[in-house]
């Protein structure tokens, strides 16, 4: 299927609930394994086509990366070859992306007009740039996600009398915990949100272990 086809598609995936389904087959599209959108920098994951994308994404917001600092300079942001010393902004970030068997990382921008609000990162197994019609493409991409974003609501479970054919959808938010485990820490601890959530990071790094799972263990500590 072509990427023109599939942004045709959007809206329909994303009403029947295949808003996966629909990000798997826009990464082969592009020639990657998978893609990944977050907002706000990297602070929420919304939309990811496989495991392998949002544990990519919680090594970011983790511990930095291309889609959460880069300045866009260029786009798409190519780390075609992990290997190759040009993702050395991120040192720890590569090791983990390694780990999962990625070996490439590209971003591009999701944005309205010259505000950037967040990031579509794809991720290969093999080294390699992106042809110049998947940089095209992949712009192409984020571009449809970013008016579709600007009108989406997090999936509550709930529906609404706006629900239904037509409606602008609904995305899922993948970091709630994260959030939460931030303020409880903040509470905890007497510290600004900012620093908690520094201090979060730091746990799930030094523990090894996902921030999501850090985050739950946080709340699963809380008392009844």
């Amino acid at each position: 299927m072509s990427v023109q086809e599939l942004l045709v598609g959007l809206e329909r995936a994303v009403d029947s609930g295949e808003h996966r389904e629909w990000a798997v087959r826009c990464a082969h599209a592009l020639g990657l394994e998978g893609i990944a959108v977050s907002l706000r920098w990297g602070a929420e994951l919304v939309w990811f086509s496989d495991d392998i994308s949002a544990r990519l994404e919680d090594a970011q917001f983790t511990l930095g990366g291309p889609g959460v600092t880069t300045d866009f300079s260029g786009v798409p942001y190519q780390v075609p070859d992990l290997d190759s010393g040009t993702g050395e902004r991120w040192p720890q970030f590569v090791v983990e992306a390694q780990s999962l068997g990625v070996r490439a990382v590209f971003v591009w921008p999701v944005r309205t007009g010259g505000a950037r609000f967040g990031a579509l990162t794809g991720y290969r197994r093999t080294p390699g740039p992106l042809s110049a019609r998947q940089a095209a493409d992949g712009l192409r991409v984020a571009d449809a996600l970013a008016g579709r974003l600007l009108t989406w609501r997090p999936d509550t479970g709930e529906s609404t009398p706006h629900d239904g054919p037509g409606s602008a959808g609904a995305v899922d938010l993948h970091w709630v915990e994260v959030h939460q485990a931030t303020g409880v820490l903040s509470c905890r601890l007497g510290v600004p949100l900012e620093e908690a959530l520094v201090r979060l990071r730091a746990r799930a790094f030094a523990s090894g272990r996902p921030l999501t799972e850090t985050a739950r263990d946080i709340l699963q500590d809380l008392p009844p």
